[in-house]
């Protein structure tokens, strides 16, 4: 399906690896202009790729804790493609642990790392979509923001976060022509997902039978019986930047194998 998205310019947060890597090779294989923004150098390698495949791609390395950086990422897009149409803000950094178990520096790196680089980049990326009165934001969310999850308390909170102001940003800038979404993912297969897998193995015998019995634990809560791929994410995030989604507006949709239906 021809998604209409050949030359648009888009900034995919958080694209060096997992989730974001795979909105941005998507947006790649769809013909638009793809910025990898990451604080990770490995984003240079997947605008390298983008670009031996024939597409047209700029890695800006950036802090997205940061609204200054978050304005010279948009800058230097603008400069480079002359517009932005598309911002899919997919990074985040989270530490897992329980609630009393965390100090106030944990709470701190959480909420700047998922909830506050999601307010940067739409101030930024709104600064230059308002004045040309078009513009699609995808926020990631997470199905652990929908119901909550024990172990990551703060990025569950911080995700029930971006949820809801991505339903309140879009009611304030639809009078714009600017659609903002949200997309939630579950368990995702992704490099740090496999890691796991491997480092078990590492382990012996023992260390990956447990991993087994722990990972069908989880599966079994999928009604598809099964996890979801980064690609999966992707395509949605591609839909909703699409013309063909163009009177979705403030929604939150979970790609997640039926493991959380809201």
């Amino acid at each position: 399906m021809d998604l209409g998205l050949k030359g648009k310019v888009v900034i995919v947060t958080g694209s060096a690896r997992g989730i974001g890597k795979a909105v941005a090779l998507t947006f790649a294989e769809e013909g638009a202009k793809v910025v990898v923004a990451d604080i990770l150098n490995e984003g240079a390698r997947v605008a390298e790729e983008i670009s031996s495949k024939g597409g047209d791609a700029l890695f800006v390395k950036f802090d997205f804790t940061k609204l200054e950086e978050a304005r010279r990422l948009v800058k230097e897009t603008v400069n480079r493609f002359g517009r932005l149409e598309v911002l899919a803000n997919v990074g985040a950094a989270w530490r897992s642990n329980y609630f009393m178990q965390m100090s106030e520096e944990d709470w701190d790196y959480e909420i700047a790392g998922v909830f506050r680089q999601v307010l940067n980049l739409c101030r930024a990326a709104l600064e230059h979509m308002i004045e040309r009165r078009y513009g699609r934001i995808i926020n990631i969310g997470s199905d652990a923001g929908r119901v909550g999850e024990p172990n990551v308390p703060i990025y569950s909170g911080a995700k029930g976060g971006v949820i809801a102001f991505t339903k309140a940003l879009a009611k304030d800038v639809a009078r714009y022509g600017i659609l903002v979404n949200c997309v939630c993912p579950s368990m995702t297969l992704t490099e740090m997902v496999l890691a796991r897998e491997q480092q078990a193995r590492a382990a012996g015998p023992e260390a990956l039978r447990k991993y087994q019995a722990t990972m069908d634990k989880i599966v079994r809560q999928y009604p598809l019986r099964k996890l979801g791929k980064p690609e999966d994410i992707a395509n949605m995030v591609a839909f909703l930047a699409s013309e063909r989604a163009n009177h979705v507006t403030g929604q939150t949709i979970s790609v997640n194998g039926g493991y959380c239906m809201m």
